[in-house]
């Protein structure tokens, strides 16, 4: 990928902050089709914060400088950035100017650290602690742009969906969560009840189902079950053949779609096949961009996404703004929006 000078939000940019108002729509663009009829929510609507509950770590990304070498030494670059993918995609929303308020838990020590990054990317942060476990860890290898981890979940293991509080509900406009909080979970019940008490406060379900190996050991079934009923499903391609054992991705996303109110299968290169029940799937394109890891690229989607949805309503407008923040998170090292 290279450079795209064209693109308001190429991630050399200052951060571009959502736009709620309705572009006009082009009868030959599918992605317009697709949000013919929607309605934008009215300017005076007063519920537009966005409530992210789940995983904050800490990553360790490896990429090597020279093929892997076996029972020796390889040269590689490693750096160490603030992660996990539920903060991420908060961090990701702080930045392009949404309210957002986190609920994580990392250990005692690193409390306040969390905090002030969460903070400095425009999140209002409510991090429990644990006394006895560390923060959990990400070790992550990178090859070109494809990622494989190693996770610890640390202190993120005893996080309770019963720690985000009804008021905290009462004045947002979605809630996203990620899978990692159903597979690790002794039982989905407290999330199933967050989702129901989200609901029942007029609150859309985002989920970010976060990893095909995990969904695989918990159980399709059982997770799909734990999850029914979300607003807004973000899935990888390979999440979605694990998820509906199909193999075309329009497919896929049609299956999903049929589970889930809007769906957007993420691709590799950051554009993303999108479907809503009883329309047409259309693909939406990448942002043409320079590499440096492709780490958060799928949070960052899910945050423009959110950021966009969350005013306007309409998936296709959302989806382009998803895939043009998938860019910037493209050309920066880690899965957060630069400082």
């Amino acid at each position: 990928m290279s450079p795209d000078h064209s693109d308001p939000l190429t991630p050399s940019d200052p951060v571009a902050p959502s736009d709620p108002a309705t572009p006009a729509v082009d009868p030959t663009d599918p992605i317009d089709v697709l949000d013919a009829g929607d309605l934008a929510r009215s300017a005076g609507e007063p519920r537009t914060r966005v409530v992210v509950f789940g995983d904050v770590l800490d990553d360790v990304i490896v990429t090597a400088a020279t093929p892997a070498a076996k029972g020796t030494d390889t040269e590689a670059l490693i750096r160490h950035r603030a992660g996990g993918a539920a903060a991420n995609t908060a961090a990701w929303l702080g930045s392009l100017g949404g309210e957002v308020d986190f609920v994580g838990r990392v250990g005692v020590s690193d409390r306040h650290r969390h905090a002030q990054l969460l903070a400095d990317a425009g999140v209002l942060p409510r991090l429990s602690y644990d006394a006895h476990d560390p923060t959990g860890t990400v070790v992550i290898t990178v090859e070109g742009e494809v990622s494989s981890m190693f996770t610890d979940r640390g202190a993120s293991a005893a996080l309770d969906p019963d720690d985000v509080p009804d008021e905290l509900l009462e004045t947002a406009a979605v809630l996203h969560v990620t899978g990692y909080s159903v597979v690790h979970s002794r039982t989905p019940v407290p999330l199933r009840r967050l989702m129901t008490r989200a609901r029942e406060a007029g609150v859309a379900v985002s989920v970010d189902p976060g990893s095909s190996g995990f969904i695989g050991r918990f159980g399709v079934a059982a997770f799909l079950d734990a999850i029914d009923g979300a607003d807004l499903f973000f899935a990888s391609p390979a999440e979605g053949r694990l998820l509906t054992g199909l193999d075309d991705e329009h497919g896929i996303a049609t299956a999903l779609a049929a589970r889930f109110g809007v769906v957007c299968l993420v691709q590799d290169d950051g554009g993303a096949v999108l479907a809503r029940h009883g329309r047409s799937v259309v693909d939406v394109p990448s942002v043409t961009t320079r590499v440096v890891d492709p780490v958060g690229v799928g949070d960052a989607f899910a945050a423009g996404f959110i950021d966009s949805w969350r005013t306007t309503r309409k998936p296709g407008v959302a989806a382009r703004r998803g895939a043009r923040a998938a860019a910037r998170a493209f050309a920066v090292a880690g899965g957060r929006p630069p400082a």
